[in-house]
């Protein structure tokens, strides 16, 4: 069945359980297939969007007023081919802004169009952010048409028909087709980002859908980083003689991926070198180490996670993405809990008795911000100093 919506819809988000949402289409126009979830950040827009981390899924923003600062070319944090390997869609209270910021270089409905964004405004995100919150993030397809047809039985039984992320190996594709070195720092005003100097680590980036400012603050600890596939062995990492090995960030199920690469993890911890997860890194190592992951309801998206140091007591206000979890109850003995999230109580952090070996599972890089936990990455440098 078409159907015609209300007078001036152009867009619409349709969730599995026949649920549908209707108001104004933004970006690109056409349909998108994806796992629905809510990002409570109140800046950061680009970056989230960029995220390989949200590969697959549909980003509602709580925060009302989005598009205000623009899109530049400066804020991305993928490598990889758009909303192919990002942000699938994204729903706005309102139509996002006209730009107005010195750092601009274009509007962000525009820039959806170009990237591939499917869009939606106009609609009450803080009803869908509590149906996320009450029965978890649902599976969904935004559409956008400029003349508001849409075949809402056929949206309806696309969002029903999705298997949804778990089981799914996205890193894969996220992932680098072949290694490439990285040397640019993080940016300051009004210097913008610097570039490295003198190397003072060698370190191995294991791509799962690894984010620019991860690596920019690897340079700026100084590292020489080198980035490689999701699926290169431990025997080809240990071959380049890093002082340091980096699980990155990610989209989809540790699980899933975990099929090919807990083995090789487990031979990096053997190897006696340094060894930090963020995020997918984070779930992955502790799979690696003997632990479980779980699927999230809600997930943890934002930019506003208060996040605690349990080896320093002091407690952060983090950036998180992530729908799966380290089941804190299967850590076996050995692995030490070091951060935990002060919104559920997840795990947040471990770390290896007597290894230089641990992860976050928040993003310690800020991109969106806050600063809070740079720190980690200085720890991470430590670690390579002591061996």
């Amino acid at each position: 069945m078409t159907a015609k919506l209300m007078s001036g819809a152009t867009g619409v988000l349709v969730l599995a359980d026949g649920t549908v949402l209707q108001g104004i289409g933004v970006g690109a126009v056409g349909e998108a297939l994806g796992e629905v979830c809510f990002n409570t950040a109140m800046t950061g827009y680009q970056e989230i969007l960029t995220d390989p981390s949200y590969m697959a899924q549909i980003v509602a923003f709580t925060f009302p007023h989005i598009g205000n600062v623009g899109v530049n070319g400066e804020d991305l944090e993928e490598f990889g081919q758009g909303a192919v390997t990002a942000a699938r869609g994204a729903i706005f209270r309102d139509v996002p802004t006209p730009p107005a910021n010195w750092r601009s270089e274009g509007d962000l409905a525009g820039w959806m169009a170009k990237r591939g964004v499917v869009g939606l405004a106009g609609v009450d995100t803080r009803a869908l952010t509590r149906v996320i919150r009450d029965k978890g993030m649902p599976h969904g397809v935004i559409a956008h048409s400029p003349e508001g047809q849409f075949d809402l039985e056929a949206l309806v039984a696309k969002a029903k028909a999705w298997s949804g992320i778990v089981g799914l190996d996205l890193a894969k594709d996220a992932s680098c087709r072949q290694p490439f070195t990285f040397d640019e720092g993080l940016w300051t005003w009004p210097e913008g980002y610097a570039k490295a100097g003198q190397p003072k680590y060698q370190v191995v980036v294991i791509d799962y859908g690894v984010k620019r400012n991860i690596l920019r603050a690897l340079t700026s600890i100084g590292a020489h980083v080198t980035v490689v596939p999701a699926d290169t062995s431990a025997a080809d990492i240990l071959a380049r003689n890093p002082d340091g090995i980096m699980l990155s960030n990610g989209p989809g199920d540790p699980a899933a991926t975990g099929q090919y690469s807990v083995p090789e993890i487990q031979a990096l911890v053997a190897s006696g070198k340094p060894v930090f997860g963020i995020c997918l890194g984070h779930q992955m190592l502790a799979l690696a180490l003997g632990a479980k992951t779980a699927k999230m309801d809600q997930g943890h998206h934002g930019a506003n996670h208060p996040v605690k140091d349990l080896t320093t007591g002091k407690v952060e206000i983090v950036s998180m993405n992530h729908g799966f979890t380290v089941d804190r109850a299967s850590l076996p003995s050995g692995v030490e809990e070091t951060h935990v999230s002060l919104f559920d109580g997840t795990n947040a952090g471990i770390a290896l008795t007597g290894k230089p070996v641990f992860s976050v599972q928040h993003h310690p890089e800020a991109s969106p911000g806050p600063t809070d936990s740079l720190y980690i990455f200085q720890r991470f440098a430590d670690l390579m100093d002591a061996v």
